[in-house]
């Protein structure tokens, strides 16, 4: 027999009918309403219309803390990976030859080391060359938007090399203090001036960092000059290859006083320079030249592309050209 068909208001009372567990009914109602309490602790409270929330910080970049990286355990891991790893890879690779440590022997307490940068061998040549004890206690400012990208990176830039994440588009006020914190707490400090690597061989305009920070730590300044590590890790390349660097170390120096950071900046340079100039020559017509004030400009010269390049190619192969006439 088929079944009569009911209409939907005649099932509704049908159902209304049928008995009820009250019991289970009962829990159901529990058990929701404690998932509502539960939800509610958990969630976030409301904001108010019209109150703009606060972005959380992400742990790279600028941000990155490099606090741990100076603990006991760190700083063993990183001496270990200095003198097993980078110290015999850079001596087989970059074959250095250093000059001046005599200059820096008789210093007490921290200083600041800012040398000309090429290459990113720059960074572990000077890590190598840098001798005891302030080898031992070294932090490096690197660059946060490429050192400090994301969490992988991060950690090994502030292990590996001990570096620190400085800003290079603008001031960073904690990057600052960090900095002075440290020199204070007798930790030594490498820096590279220009703030990115160069171009075409020749120098960037040195930065005020590392004046700003001696001026207001008493830390002394030490210019050093590297060559030949564009040669061993060309701008672009991933790969080194084998060639001979140079490592001089100039004396310590301070603000004058009265002096400013950016004129102090300039004078750091200068001394980066006439470095360079005793490299390619001789101590004897260095000191000549920079009493003439004729030492050869770190900037190169202030023309095009194509002569920047031929005279760098000069500067290389050790001679002295005169521009030609065209």
């Amino acid at each position: 027999m088929r079944p009569m068909p009911i209409t939907r208001k005649q099932a509704t009372r049908l159902i209304k009918r049928l008995p009820v567990n009250r019991s289970v009914s009962t829990a159901a109602r529990t058990g929701s309403r404690a998932t509502r309490m539960a939800k509610a602790l958990l969630s976030a409270p409301p904001v108010p219309a019209g109150v703009e929330l606060l972005k959380k910080e992400k742990n790279v970049g600028a941000n990155y803390d490099t606090d741990w990286a100076r603990s006991y355990p760190a700083r063993v891991a990183r001496l270990l990976l200095l003198n097993a790893v980078m110290k015999p890879v850079v001596d087989l690779i970059a074959t250095p030859t250093i000059h001046g440590t005599d200059r820096i022997v008789g210093v007490e307490g921290p200083v600041i080391f800012a040398a000309n940068h090429h290459s990113h061998a720059d960074t572990p040549l000077m890590m190598t060359a840098i001798p005891e004890p302030w080898r031992n206690r070294l932090f490096i400012g690197a660059a946060a938007d490429y050192w400090f990208t994301n969490r992988i990176t991060s950690p090994l830039s502030a292990l590996v090399i001990g570096a620190i994440p400085v800003e290079r588009t603008k001031v960073s006020r904690k990057a600052i203090d960090q900095s002075l914190e440290l020199l204070r707490d007798d930790w030594s400090m490498l820096i590279f001036p220009e703030g990115a690597r160069s171009p075409d061989g020749w120098a960037r305009p040195f930065t005020s960092g590392a004046a700003f920070l001696s001026s207001h730590s008493g830390v002394p300044v030490v210019p050093v000059f590297l060559n030949g590590t564009n040669k061993v890790l060309p701008k672009g390349k991933n790969l080194p290859r084998p060639a001979h660097t140079t490592v001089v170390f100039g004396s310590p120096m301070f603000a004058a006083e009265g002096e400013d950071s950016k004129t102090f900046a300039v004078r750091i340079q200068e001394a980066v320079a006439a470095l360079g100039d005793e490299s390619a020559t001789d101590w004897w017509q260095a000191r000549r030249h920079a009493a003439l004030r004729s030492t050869p400009n770190l900037n190169g010269p202030e023309t095009g592309a194509w002569r920047r390049s031929w005279a760098r190619t000069a500067k290389a192969k050790g001679q002295r050209r005169s521009w030609p006439q065209v």
